[in-house]
């Protein structure tokens, strides 16, 4: 989920708040864009004791061929780099990478090529952890459940569920299963391919807000641009898809 450290809607505190009163998620991953500071400031007000829920440190980093969260960080990661650099980067730290909204063709999106050409070079810290099969928010769904059935074909990877919220009434509208409770349960099912992903469902437009929802919009168009610069971010377009 994002928060407003990034182009979400509700502050780290609204977010672990909602979380602990209003579901009954157990963990909950900040996976701002191009940004770590909000998975930081979430896993450090958790540490004080005063949420129940449990927080993994993460980021939703763009790389060349579309978007790729990573989990469990303790450093930052580098925008608008090739994903194979990327992935080996987040190895290093003891990283977990995860497909988000997968082949989707309305967002920057890792395809259905280049999930398979990194499935047959694994090896050497290129390769992914799981991927996305439940999220119902606006935008994020589209192609799932194709993605669903590839999954399921070819690429055999563990999947997760993530509800993408920017928005507090969003936070648990998709959610990962898993054995056990804590953030160490979950990184030992998704590596032993035990995870299931379950969609919920995605709050209307209404109880979000309408404001807030065309404010939102904007926050996430120059996200990007902001971390990473217009120009930077403008040339990765070109070079995505460049012959």
């Amino acid at each position: 989920m994002h928060s407003a450290c990034g182009d979400g809607m509700a502050s780290v505190s609204e977010i672990l708040e909602y979380a602990d009163q209003k579901t009954d998620l157990s963990v909950v991953a900040i996976t701002d864009h191009d940004s770590i500071k909000g998975g930081f400031a979430a896993r450090e007000a958790w540490a004080q004791g005063k949420y129940r829920v449990e927080v993994i440190p993460g980021e939703e980093v763009t790389t060349l061929q579309g978007h790729l969260i990573a989990l469990f960080l303790e450093e930052p990661l580098a925008s608008l780099r090739p994903l194979q650099e990327t992935l080996e980067a987040v190895h290093r730290q003891g990283g977990l990478c995860i497909i988000p909204h997968p082949l989707n063709w309305l967002t920057r999106s890792i395809g259905h090529k280049t999930i398979m050409d990194v499935q047959r070079r694994r090896g050497s810290g290129i390769y992914f952890d799981g991927i996305q099969s439940a999220n119902v928010a606006p935008g994020s769904s589209v192609k799932l459940k194709t993605a669903q059935r590839l999954n399921k074909e070819r690429y055999h990877l563990p999947e997760v569920g993530g509800s993408d919220a920017h928005f507090l009434p969003a936070v648990g509208s998709a959610y990962t299963l898993f054995e056990g409770e804590g953030a160490d349960d979950l990184r030992r099912a998704i590596l032993s391919g035990t995870t299931s992903a379950v969609n919920g469902r995605y709050p209307s437009i209404a109880t979000i807000g309408y404001g807030q929802f065309l404010r939102q919009q904007w926050r996430g168009i120059s996200v990007t641009p902001k971390a990473a610069g217009w120009g930077p971010t403008i040339w990765s377009f070109v070079k995505r898809f460049k012959p």
